[in-house]
Formats: C-alpha cells, structure tokens, sequence
C-alpha cells in the first residue's frame, strides 16, 4: 500500500503581517507519528504523518506564540497525541478533545488537567456517523460543570436543522470554518444568512479559518474573504482564527499557511480588529494561563 502523501506546504512562506505578541492559532491538528500515535481502526481517513514539531517549527515561521490543537477524528478518542503537543509547550498550547457523549466525568477531569478546554462534535458526511444532536447538549450541561465549550463542524446545509437544538446549549458554542458555507454561491446566500443570524446569540463563536475550503477559486481564495471580513466587522468579539494545518481531506492544492496569515489584513483589516481576533478573544474563551518559563 503506498504511504499518504503529507497535506501540508512542503515550506510555506514567511508572511509579511506582522502578527500581535501571543497571537493564537485556534484550530490546527497533529497527526501521529503512527509508530508512536497509532491511527484509530475505525478512522475515515489514514493521514500522513504531521507530528508536533512540523507544527512548532511552522507557527515559530509564522510568528505565532499560542495554539489550540483539535483531536483529530483519525486519532479517534485517543486524545494522547494533542495531550503530548500541549505538554511540550509549558501552557502556551491547549486542545480541543473528540469524546463519546456518555464520556465519564472522571475522564473529562483528566483532558481538562491534561489542557483540554471544550469537545468537538462533527456532523459531516466524509467523516462518518456522529453523535446524535440532543445528545451532544445534553453532555453540554455537565461540560459547563469544569467550563468546557462545545465545537461544531457541520455541513452549511445543516445550519437551519441543528441551530434550534444548538440554541439550548447550557455553554458556548464555537462553530468551525465559517459554518462551511461554500464562496461560490455569494454572502447573500441563505445559509451564511441563517450562520449571521446564530451568531447574534452571544453564545455563539465563530471561525473565520478555512477560507480555502469555502473557497472556489485557487489562492489568494478571494471570493471567500468577504463572509470572514464580514463575521469580523459585525462579531469581532466573537471570532477565532486558525490556520487548520496540516489541511487534510481538502481537494485541490495544498495552502501556504504563510499566505493565510497574510490574508488576515484582509478579514481584519484594522490592527486593533487582529489583536481582538488573535490574542484578546482566544484568551477570554480559552483562558491560556500566565506563561511558564520553560526549563529546556
């Protein structure tokens, strides 16, 4: 069987942004090493390899000093892989867990000493059957218990079905990659209408990361800039970014994360709009603790 290629930018660029001291990026991933972080049996997809320090090495490129990993479904509910990236970073970097709905509590104080601070849930085709909604808030009420969030990555035609359950979430909700709304079909487009109208719930976070994959068109993926400059202008409290290396299940040519963070002079045009995406929101929704001088 031959190896999976890497889906990541062999060497991304340097980005001319300069980003703002303790920038976070809020969604990346790690895969393996497998020999040492085997990949779940039942995963959808068998990714190449994309270990923590191609993933330390890239945010030292890009000037990014803080990071919030997100369990990967081909690691399944074996966390240990994002656990061992955060260790490594002295507080700096903390995870965003994949568990079963009827996870024990005394596992969701384990990830939470371990650095976990919300559980993803994903209600998309390519990744298989997932956790029925209701049973995803329900788990929200103990989550609020250790101040867990949830994370939604969903299909944009699903907005409509999952936004009423979603509203009864007793914490907050961070909906991943702009909802996944496809660029093509224009911000007027009902399902980036309904996304606006969630968002108006201060309960609700946002992504604006992925613009390569709302995108239909080849890079700088202009067509999808509007709908993340206009989630930043009318929510800038309420909106993340992440760079969503090491890219996988994405058609098409791999991104240069480089140029990503160039294209937040774009989705958030002002210095003062960057700083709240990049550093004051992901601090107040994650609560990175003071920085630890490392002893290496």
């Amino acid at each position: 069987m031959n190896e999976p290629k890497p889906s990541y930018h062999p060497s991304p660029r340097r980005p001319t942004l300069r980003l703002p001291r303790l920038a976070c990026d809020t969604h990346c991933h790690v895969f393996g090493p497998a020999r040492v972080f085997p990949f779940a049996p039942n995963s959808p997809f068998i990714p190449a390899d994309a270990p923590k320090e191609r993933l330390f090495a890239l945010h030292a490129l890009l000037g990014i000093e803080r990071c919030v990993i997100v369990q990967s479904t081909c690691h399944g509910f074996d966390n240990s892989v994002t656990a061992d990236a955060i260790a490594a970073k002295n507080g700096n970097y903390l995870g965003i867990a994949l568990v079963p709905t009827d996870v024990s509590n005394a596992e969701l104080q384990r990830l939470h000493a371990q650095g976990f601070r919300g559980a993803r849930f994903n209600f998309m085709k390519h990744l298989g059957r997932g956790a029925q909604i209701a049973d995803v808030i329900a788990l929200g009420d103990r989550l609020a218990d250790i101040g867990w969030h949830l994370q939604v990555h969903f299909e944009s035609s699903l907005i409509g079905e999952l936004a009423p359950s979603l509203k009864r979430s007793a914490v907050p909700v961070v909906i991943d990659h702009m909802g996944r709304v496809d660029a093509s079909l224009g911000i007027d487009q009902p399902d980036f209408r309904q996304l606006l109208e969630l968002t108006r719930d201060d309960r609700f976070w946002v992504k604006v990361s992925g613009s390569e994959r709302s995108s239909r068109k080849p890079a700088p993926y202009e067509d999808a800039i509007p709908f993340a400059r206009t989630l930043v202008a009318e929510f800038g409290e309420r909106t993340l970014w992440g760079t969503d290396w090491p890219h996988p299940n994405l058609a098409g040519e791999i991104p240069d994360d480089g140029l990503l963070v160039d294209l937040l002079a774009e989705i958030a045009p002002r210095e003062e709009q960057r700083r709240a995406l990049l550093v004051d929101n992901p601090q107040r929704l994650y609560r990175f603790p003071a920085p630890r001088r490392s002893h290496n």
